[in-house]
């Protein structure tokens, strides 16, 4: 599924819609990969629990270099979510 998401854009799309801050360690591309992975067998697990999700699993392999569990945390992506927000979920989609 993570090589479809790249051969779609996806993660490019959506930083180029939101923009990317150099404080950011990792980008709301690759939030929203993550959730779409996440949504494929995690679904009812409260969002501070998301990061438990890749916990064994090579996320360097499936998000990119440098990329940890840890890194996908609730904070990230409710910043993420909101920024989504902000663009215009119908338009983004």
């Amino acid at each position: 599924m993570a090589g479809i998401i790249d051969e779609m854009g996806i993660e490019k799309e959506i930083n180029t819609i939101i923009g990317r801050s150099s404080r950011e360690k990792v980008s709301a591309g690759i939030i929203v990969k993550a959730m779409l992975l996440n949504g494929l067998g995690f679904v009812s697990a409260p969002l501070y629990m998301f990061g438990k999700f890749f916990e064994g699993k090579a996320t360097e392999h499936l998000l990119g270099e440098g990329i940890t569990a840890e890194q996908i945390n609730d904070d990230r992506i409710g910043q993420v979510l909101d920024d989504l927000h902000e663009a215009g979920l119908s338009e983004t989609f």
